[in-house]
């Protein structure tokens, strides 16, 4: 009963809201520090080691809950339902979303999840008309290996790339109004 829809929801928003404010902090400039050049971090008396610490132990904190999520929806857990093929599912949210943005990497789950399920069309046999369709295993993999090679050709960095959502930048756009300041020649 506490793996129902709205607990997972509710876990993800409560997760968005916890880490976006930790980046905001001076623990998330520490680390973006770190990010960008460790060594000029360092210089500026940021303890490196004390800060990829805690952000070892805030990761590894956020995947418990997950994994007390997933735990307590197929209700035992099993080294063998963690392969090859999770590790990289999770891989291509991120790339495919952003790697230096967590809105980013939250709409790159949103449309793989999605996405894996409408495709699963393709792995279905049917019948069109007097045609007899055979199904293709793993077709919805192959499909998806083509889109991130189109999002990593046409995206570098994610669809987001670094950028995170922003309601002024959507009000904007409905809006007509320019992003930016505005200069008046």
């Amino acid at each position: 009963q506490f793996t129902d829809l709205w607990w997972s929801w509710g876990m993800a928003i409560f997760t968005l809201f916890c880490l976006t404010g930790l980046v905001e902090s001076s623990f998330g400039r520490a680390m973006k520090a770190i990010r960008e050049d460790e060594a000029a971090a360092q210089s500026m008396g940021i303890n490196t080691f004390r800060y990829k610490m805690l952000a070892f132990v805030t990761s590894a904190f956020f995947q418990g809950i997950g994994g007390g999520l997933l735990a307590h929806l197929l209700t035992t857990i099993d080294p063998k339902l963690f392969t090859f093929f999770l590790t990289f599912n999770l891989l291509i949210m991120i790339v495919a979303g952003g790697l230096g943005s967590m809105t980013g990497a939250a709409l790159g789950a949103v449309i793989f999840a999605w996405g894996s399920e409408l495709l699963r069309w393709f792995e279905e046999p049917h019948q069109i008309g007097g045609f007899f369709i055979p199904g293709l295993p793993g077709m919805r993999m192959v499909i998806f290996s083509l889109l991130l090679i189109l999002v990593m050709l046409f995206f570098r960095r994610g669809i987001m790339g670094r950028r995170e959502f922003s309601w002024d930048w959507v009000i904007n756009k409905l809006s007509g109004k320019k992003w930016g300041k505005q200069t008046n020649q």
